[in-house]
């Protein structure tokens, strides 16, 4: 009796842990567009156009202040360049959500290093585990350099400003 409890009590524990781990599938293509911070349009080499959100950060909304910087910041970093999407999941939106490296070099994670984005804490558990320490660490050491967004005393995160936007539409 004790070892068939043991015996699921470890298929329990593996079964959770697998269930955590996913399998990220990869794009490669062309960055044909950047519509902000943190959302480009990819063209692969069948020539269809993938809208790509970048996991794991949240980017100042155009009208929202550095909006437009965080756009060119990311534009500098991708538009016009081939990179691989790291993907395992499409959002609400139906846009893949994935991480971007162009050259080797973390598109997503550099955002954050630059004060362009917050890391997204409502979605890091889709985030390897190795990433959110990445991004939350980059994060910290933005705010604390004062880079970018950071640079306001109180910067308003970009969910915070949407959600203040539909309340104003509804009122």
């Amino acid at each position: 009796m004790t070892k068939h409890y043991f015996t699921r009590i470890l298929l329990l524990a593996a079964s959770l842990l697998l269930a955590n781990v996913s399998v990220a599938d990869t794009l490669y293509g062309r960055v044909v567009g950047v519509a902000d911070g943190d959302t480009v349009t990819v063209l692969d080499t069948t020539n269809t156009q993938f809208k790509i959100r970048l996991m794991g950060i949240d980017a100042p909304e155009k009208k929202q202040a550095f909006g437009n910087k965080s756009k060119q910041s990311l534009a500098a970093l991708v538009f016009n360049r081939q990179v691989q999407v790291e993907y395992s999941k499409k959002d609400k939106y139906g846009r893949t959500v994935g991480k971007i490296l162009v050259d080797g070099v973390d598109a997503n994670l550099e955002q954050i290093k630059a004060g362009m984005a917050w890391h997204y804490k409502k979605y890091q558990n889709e985030q390897p585990e190795s990433d959110r320490a990445v991004y939350a660490d980059a994060e910290q050491k933005a705010r604390i350099a004062k880079r970018g967004l950071w640079q306001d005393a109180e910067p308003t995160p970009p969910w915070d400003w949407r959600k203040q936007q539909k309340q104003k539409r509804r009122s």
